[in-house]
């Protein structure tokens, strides 16, 4: 399989006759959630000599003087230090050593080192840099509320102009389902609200987009994990993906095209995905920290990390990964970002999951027994709002990925228009049209409680989201729960009209 057809097949959009889904990071599982099952099955991955691989090395911990400890065990095992990540005690590392990995733990004599993982199956694409860099523009310290009130009016339109809809309003009846066609008028968001939209790239030029995207606060991960501030490394390349979920989150209430859930936010082009469509962990460690680093309120994530759909705590390098995007997560989480990510689009029952048959997906897939230590990330990750998809009719998705106590709320996903390249519009379906009408309710709901914690957000949209009894699908595992909670819609629809009336 091509990477180009690899990548039609992951990125969580689903085309007119195939699923594209991109979803994915969790934490490591204690000994006892796994003791009952069957190991997951091990997918070695050789690194032999001469041949460059990309390697996240864990600290024991997250502190500067650790990482640095960390850093000259690699150099002492023969890799590069590509990036380091004091924040939460990873540095990003290639070695073209095939012994590269027991190295890196032996050179650090138990004192630094927790655990060493390779990121990808197949040799780096993108080359080493030069030389590990400071991340620039970085500011603020841990989350604290913010003092002041985010405005409740709409944006002014210029003297003697009248607000005119956009005409592409009529046909955006997910805006309706979710009641965000209500909200806008109430609040459209705040412009000192931040969404890090982790994709492929936003396309700037675009008339519903070229004043709501925040260059400054834009970057490109895909130099192999190391951040990339350069005035065009992220914007879109290969792919519109980015570009149409930014439009749902907050396309321009200008008269133009469509209008978005929160149309007075502002984004962050937070470029993740590579030119051959792959989203490697260390590209996801890096725009999670990003965002931790430079105030992104909310975070959107239609994707999973790869090169695997589910990364198994049982096997040490998929471990030593969902360790490092763990910490990235909750660094950002700690640092004030809330986050909702796309379920995926396998029609898969995420809570009774025992096989993949996809994975590893940058070589050749191999069909391997998983357990509740495989997990979809960051889809499944502590702290992260999972998000279904539903039809116009508010049935799920067929495409879509389910599963009781693994499903937050449910938001529209099948044919949504939105933003396209080169200033057009068009539809798309998969739970990454799903994912940004969640992304824009919590940063409408970031406008109007500035002062909410990730945590109280995340409960909040849970609680406000309108339940939905279990329906039918054609495809994949039948419903089970209650009209409160349950495996197809979670707590229910998202509610952006809720967000911004309800304290």
């Amino acid at each position: 399989m091509s990477m180009r057809t690899t990548h039609r097949a992951r990125l969580v959009a689903v085309g007119a006759a195939t699923a594209l889904l991109i979803a994915g990071a969790g934490s490591a599982a204690v000994a006892g959630d796994t003791a009952a099952e069957p190991p997951s099955t091990p997918v070695p991955v050789a690194t032999p000599d001469g041949q460059t691989f990309s390697y996240v090395v864990n600290a024991k911990h997250a502190n500067p003087g650790q990482t640095r400890l960390a850093a000259r065990a690699v150099e002492a095992a023969g890799g590069v230090v590509v990036q380091s990540w004091p924040e939460i005690g990873v540095v990003v590392a290639h070695s073209a050593r095939e012994d590269f990995r027991p190295d890196v733990v032996r050179l650090a004599k138990g004192h630094a080192v927790e655990s060493v993982g390779v990121t990808r199956t197949v040799p780096v694409s993108e080359g080493t840099p030069a030389a590990a860099a400071d991340v620039p523009g970085a500011k603020g310290g841990p989350f604290t509320p913010k003092v002041t009130k985010k405005p409740g009016a709409g944006v002014e339109d210029d003297a003697g102009t009248a607000a005119v809809p956009d005409p592409g309003e009529a046909t955006q009846w997910d805006m309706a389902m979710i009641k965000a066609d209500q909200a806008i008028e109430i609040d459209p968001g705040s412009p000192d609200v931040l969404v890090g939209v982790l994709d492929s790239g936003i396309d700037v030029t675009h008339p519903d987009l070229a004043t709501q995207v925040d260059t400054d606060a834009s970057v490109n991960c895909t130099a192999a994990g190391r951040p990339d501030t350069s005035a065009t490394g992220w914007l879109p390349t290969t792919s519109d993906h980015g570009t149409h979920v930014a439009g749902t989150i907050a396309a321009a209430d200008n008269g133009l095209g469509i209008v978005g859930v929160a149309p007075g936010v502002k984004m962050a082009s937070v470029k993740v995905v590579n030119d051959d469509g792959f989203i490697y962990p260390e590209y996801a460690v890096c725009g999670f920290v990003w965002a931790g680093l430079h105030g992104v309120d909310v975070t959107n994530n239609s994707y999973y990390i790869d090169p695997f759909m589910y990364w198994c705590a049982d096997q040490p390098d998929q471990a030593a990964v969902k360790e490092a995007v763990r910490r990235a997560i909750d660094f950002s989480t700690d640092r004030g970002a809330v986050h909702a990510a796309a379920a995926g689009n396998a029609s898969t029952d995420l809570a009774n999951n025992t096989q993949d048959t996809s994975s590893p997906n940058d070589s050749t897939a191999v069909d391997r027994t998983i357990n509740s230590g495989c997990e979809d990330i960051p889809t499944e990750a502590d702290g992260v709002v999972t998000v279904s998809s539903v039809t116009s009719t508010g049935a799920l998705s067929s495409f879509s990925n389910r599963g009781l106590g693994k499903i937050d709320v449910a938001a529209p996903g099948s044919a949504i228009v939105s933003t396209e390249l080169n200033g057009t519009w068009d539809t798309k379906s998969g739970t990454s049209m799903a994912s940004p009408h969640v992304a824009g309710v919590l940063a409408l709901m970031v406008s109007a409680h500035p002062d909410w914690t990730p945590a109280q957000l995340e409960q909040a949209v849970r609680d406000q989201a309108d339940d939905r009894p279990c329906g039918t699908t054609p495809v994949g595992p039948t419903c089970v729960g209650t009209p409160e909670e349950n495996s197809f819609f979670g707590d229910g629809m998202v509610d952006a009209l809720d967000a911004v009336t309800l304290g």
